[in-house]
């Protein structure tokens, strides 16, 4: 049986986090068993962390605002996640825009909560919402230097709803990216 092992970088309330864990985490899928082997947060008060207690996984805070460039974060980012040895690094809802000092050296998948290329950056749910001409939905793709740029992996739409309120889309967007972030993670470490 395989070994694969995946650390998460988190920023905020870790609900993507606590569903990968809650999902994948010490469990088998064909002949392959997943490990969280760590978390790491740019924010000391990111609630996330209290999420992680129960699971006993190790949480590292590295805040980028200690640090003169976003190199440097960059820098030190890499280096506590090759402590790890991951055989892939996720970003649930990681909020930073990352150079090339991490894109260049660290296999890392993003979660995007729209169809990309459509609505790139950290206001993709609302542009969503707001622009019904396109279609909604959540992305995973591959991390690269540009933001939200890297090669799509998996995506699924979104079915709009006639006069749905924002809160109600944002809730089912956020159904749809617990489902499929599992299971592109799932897919990708076969």
């Amino acid at each position: 049986m395989a070994l694969k092992k995946i650390l998460i970088l988190f920023s905020g309330e870790g609900n993507n986090m606590l569903h990968i864990i809650q999902n994948l985490h010490h469990k088998e899928f064909h002949g392959t068993t997943v490990e969280v082997v760590a978390a790491i947060t740019n924010k000391k008060d990111a609630e996330g962390i209290e999420k992680l207690r129960p699971y006993h996984i190790p949480c590292a805070v590295i805040e980028n605002s200690a640090y003169g460039s976003r190199e440097e974060f960059d820098r030190a980012l890499v280096e506590r996640i090759d402590c790890y040895q991951p055989d892939l690094v996720v970003l649930a809802g990681f909020m930073r825009i990352l150079t090339p000092v991490f894109t260049q050296h660290v296999k890392a998948i993003n979660l995007h909560p729209s169809i990309l290329p459509h609505f790139k950056g950290a206001k993709a749910i609302e542009q969503s919402y707001a622009d019904t001409q396109k279609p909604a939905g959540i992305s995973v793709h591959w991390v690269s230097d540009e933001l939200d740029g890297g090669d799509v992996i998996s995506q699924q739409e979104l079915h709009r709803i006639k006069e749905e309120s924002f809160d109600s889309f944002k809730n089912r967007i956020h159904l749809l990216e617990y489902e499929l972030l599992s299971k592109t993670i799932v897919d990708l470490l076969q």
